[in-house]
């Protein structure tokens, strides 16, 4: 299947503080979004798991990018999410296209990440925002990593294409406090706890 990509969009952002004292480190959010068309606009296609398989080096294509446009190495990352938003000429369903093929990329080149890639999907007109839901990669129930990375394309996207997004964080929400199970305290067996 032939997801052509028209533009690829990275958004960059490094907080140092929120209101608090200023952190040794900023805190680094990535974002990128693959804009493509989308073969299956303005039509009902009953089987669409195969383009699942078309869609690997994409997603593997965009976290490669994303990694290399935050200036990090793969264990600098601890939070990571994805989603898609689609045109309107499209469905729901060809959003969950990128469930696979996103986790796919970021995992390869983040190596062995425990936990499942949190995930969100719209339809939506251009210039539709959406905000990408972050965890901790190797255990779900860390919160202190729930965040979220709102994204945007001002010209995307159009009726007929998709916007495929990966987020990556460096670490928490900047001033974590909240409790509950802290990266530190990670087990890593069952990408929960």
């Amino acid at each position: 299947m032939n997801f052509n990509v028209r533009k690829i969009v990275i958004t960059l952002d490094r907080s140092n503080h929120e209101f608090g004292p200023p952190k040794d480190k900023p805190l680094i959010l990535g974002g990128i979004c693959g804009i493509v068309s989308n073969p299956f606009a303005g039509q009902y296609v009953e089987i669409l798991e195969p383009a699942m398989k078309d869609l690997e080096p994409l997603g593997l294509q965009l976290a490669n990018e994303l990694l290399e446009a935050m200036n990090c190495g793969p264990d600098d990352i601890e939070a990571y999410g994805k989603g898609c938003i689609v045109g309107v000429n499209g469905e729901l369903e060809h959003g969950a296209l990128w469930h696979s093929p996103g986790g796919y990329g970021m995992r390869q080149v983040l190596g062995e990440t425990r936990a499942i890639v949190p995930s969100t999907k719209k339809v939506g007109p251009v210039g539709a925002t959406i905000d990408i839901p972050l965890a901790h990669t190797n255990a779900a129930y860390v919160r202190n990593h729930f965040h979220t990375l709102p994204l945007q394309v001002p010209d995307a996207p159009r009726p007929d294409e998709l916007v495929f997004c990966l987020a990556m964080a460096t670490g928490s929400r900047i001033h974590a406090r909240m409790g509950g199970l802290q990266a530190s305290n990670i087990i890593g067996e069952d990408g929960l706890r």
